[in-house]
């Protein structure tokens, strides 16, 4: 090869036809790459940008080239020389230019894994190719089978096997062409309406729509018994504890004063004056628990609505619950008739009852106390309850006390006893004494769970009563009671008339 002083030979045309051309070329080429590394690292030390093109590298790439490709590559080798450079000149401005040319390795390093990072977030989420169906290809919405021939329906943007659209509620399949569709399932309409419309629980049939398309009913407060509006004039029997209207499929027990009775209310009703002279016994107990001893013996009857009402007339002074008058505390000589022997049951009727003439002769303020018979036990005891708080009032000199504190104060009375029988356990009870709620849960047995709902209904009428008297005097009573207790409370009634506030 020849020295570099030699390399003005190139030029003659001569030397490339043999292989002393090609070592010149290659001996060109090479020095002007180490010319132009070693330019790169001066760059790199001294941070200055300088292009070196000495007389003779500019002689060498004058040379003719023996083929287009060499004029190609040598083209492209000079311009990625030339990006080199001018890469390496940005690079001196950034930060870590006294590494070299590694900077552009570990620049590529960085963007690389950048760009990976980027796939793998999460605002590139992988993609899941779905399957390829052909066109005519078909799953069965109800057994996710495909459809392979035969008829199919087409609903809810799915399609189905006939034999696999189903009603929802049924689990029949649907063949009629109307069908009423809640949410993405399917029914029948019989079946929707039956799951929709609501029945009437009195005749069993679907509660009519109003004038205005709209469906009206009625509704019990307590026991949540839907019936049509018309069964309120239709002459429906109501049991006459309880309320509830009597349905088609059950009868009703009739008492011969025109009342009914419903079947729940006729387990535990007490028909004659025998009968309830245990449970009038145990109320005068619980008082004299609560210390309010009543010595006289006031003389207690069961009777029917028609003696009730007579005997209402005939009191000169009262307040009396209207329409229903269950109880009343006499303070007047009067005859009335009590029941001595409870009817006998004849098929839904009960008939036979012996009646008999009673005098009552006026011993004190209280001649007698008379409740209506045909009561369940709870309800009767509630109404002996209160009848006695009238008598002890009496007996004790409380006199003119205006109807809403009379009635309101044995409300009270009622309520705490039907307190006592239904939650024997609460110590929310108001009361003076502890002996009221220990002594009545003591002598009886246990109650069953018809008989306690039975009594948490009539504790619901005390409180919810809409009578100014017996409801509102209730309220207010209970408030003071609550606040100052019983005998506080009947201390502030005797002097004042009033409630303590």
């Amino acid at each position: 090869m020849a020295p570099p002083s030699d390399i003005n030979h190139l030029s003659h045309p001569c030397i490339y036809g043999g292989d002393y051309g090609h070592s010149e070329r290659k001996f060109g080429f090479m020095k002007w790459l180490s010319k132009l590394f070693k330019g790169g690292s001066n760059r790199g030390r001294g941070g200055r940008h300088h292009i070196h093109e000495p007389a003779e590298e500019n002689m060498s790439w004058r040379a003719p080239s023996r083929a287009l490709d060499d004029r190609a590559r040598a083209r492209k080798e000079k311009g990625q020389g030339r990006a080199m450079e001018l890469s390496s000149a940005e690079d001196l401005k950034r930060p870590n230019a006294h590494q070299g040319y590694n900077w552009g390795i570990d620049a590529d390093e960085d963007y690389s894994k950048g760009f990976q990072d980027s796939l793998d977030s999460s605002a590139y989420p992988p993609y899941a190719p779905e399957p390829y169906y052909p066109k005519d290809y078909r799953v069965c919405g109800g057994c996710n089978q495909e459809i392979l021939y035969g008829n199919c329906l087409g609903c809810m943007d799915t399609y189905f096997h006939p034999d696999c659209f189903r009603c929802h509620s049924c689990c029949y399949p649907i063949t009629e062409r109307e069908f009423s569709l809640s949410g993405k399932h399917p029914y029948h309409k019989d079946c929707f309406k039956e799951l929709t419309h609501p029945k009437c629980e009195v005749c069993f049939q679907f509660i009519p729509v109003n004038s205005a398309g709209l469906i009206e009913y009625r509704c019990h407060p307590f026991w949540s018994q839907k019936y049509c509006p018309s069964h309120e004039y239709d002459n429906t029997a109501r049991c006459c504890s309880c309320e509830r209207l009597e349905p088609r499929n059950i009868k009703y027990y009739r008492l011969e004063d025109g009342r009914s009775l419903c079947l729940e209310c006729m387990e535990s009703a007490i028909m004659d004056t025998g009968d309830c002279q245990p449970l009038y016994h145990s109320i005068r107990d619980y008082y004299e628990g609560m210390q309010m001893r009543i010595d006289q013996q006031v003389p207690m009857l069961l009777v029917e609505r028609e003696a009730l009402n007579d005997a209402i007339v005939g009191e000169k002074n009262g307040f009396h619950h209207l329409p229903e008058t269950r109880g009343l505390c006499l303070s007047e000589e009067q005859t009335v008739t009590s029941i001595q022997r409870r009817p006998r049951i004849g098929g839904h009727k009960l008939i036979g009852m012996r009646t008999q003439p009673y005098k009552l002769i006026r011993r004190s303020e209280v001649t007698a106390i008379l409740v209506l018979y045909g009561l369940p036990r709870l309800l009767t005891g509630a109404i002996l309850a209160h009848e006695l708080m009238h008598a002890w009032l009496r007996l004790k000199g409380y006199r003119n006390l205006n109807p809403e504190v009379e009635e309101g104060i044995c409300q009270v009375l009622s309520y705490m006893w039907l307190e006592s029988e239904v939650m024997p356990s609460s110590h929310s009870m108001p009361s003076t004494s502890t002996a009221s709620s220990s002594y009545s849960s003591s002598k009886k047995g246990a109650k069953s769970h018809v008989e306690n709902k039975l009594g948490e209904f009539f504790m619901n009428q005390i409180v919810n009563d809409s009578s100014p008297a017996y409801g509102g005097g209730f309220r207010a009573a209970n408030e003071a009671v609550n606040k100052y207790g019983l005998r506080s409370t009947l201390d502030h009634i005797r002097l004042t008339g009033f409630f303590p506030v």
